[in-house]
């Protein structure tokens, strides 16, 4: 483990993990190794990611709490540019921290990965203007296969930083800002239903 460092079992939650890159720096810039599957390997991740993707948001702009339920994934994500508060929430069926969530501030300065195993739910808010966000998976895509929870839902108790607003019932965006920005979800994201309301076994 020469390149990183592995924080485990954030939050008492078995299996998420934030994992820093050396950094190596001087006056024309930086270098690091954004994955090294041998590093990663002597860490006790022996990861098959096939898929890697990235999006670009604005300020205020929340994405999740999103799923797949018969094909879930392990998710390896971090931020190029900006600032996002990423959370995962334990949806493992037995598991002793099952509906609790660890939150982790990713940016472009601290260059923090966060590993989120399959069986999360998994989301971030955007703090700054603007955000890259970069993440791995070790299964595809499977449109038809996404399942989602209310990110707002008062039973998790997510304190998203910055974020102003107070529980409607529902998980509409209306009311809610950061930095006296509105906040932004997609329509699907306005839908999901509560932890409580999930059916059961929802992985497959």
């Amino acid at each position: 483990m020469g390149q990183i460092t592995v924080e485990r079992d954030c939050s008492g939650i078995a299996g998420l993990c934030v994992i820093t890159p050396r950094v190596y720096g001087d006056a024309r810039g930086y270098f690091m190794e954004t994955y090294h599957q041998r590093d990663m390997e002597e860490a006790g991740f022996r990861i098959p990611f096939v898929q890697h993707n990235q999006s670009g948001s604005v300020k205020g702009v929340l994405r999740g709490l999103h799923f797949q339920k018969n094909f879930p994934q392990t998710k390896l994500v971090r931020v190029i540019r900006g600032e996002v508060y990423d959370v995962a929430v334990d949806l493992r069926p037995g598991s002793p921290t099952f509906g609790r969530h660890h939150g982790e501030l990713l940016t472009e300065d601290n260059k923090r990965q966060f590993l989120i195993p399959r069986g999360f739910a998994h989301g971030f808010l955007v703090l700054s203007d603007r955000a890259e966000f970069c993440y791995l998976c070790d299964d595809f895509y499977h449109p038809d296969d996404e399942g989602g929870l209310a990110w707002n839902d008062p039973d998790l108790a997510i304190a998203w930083p910055k974020l102003a607003g107070t529980w409607p019932g529902s998980p509409a965006a209306a009311g809610y800002s950061v930095d006296g920005v509105p906040l932004t979800l997609s329509e699907k994201d306005q839908r999901w239903p509560r932890l409580r309301d999930l059916p059961e076994g929802i992985f497959k």
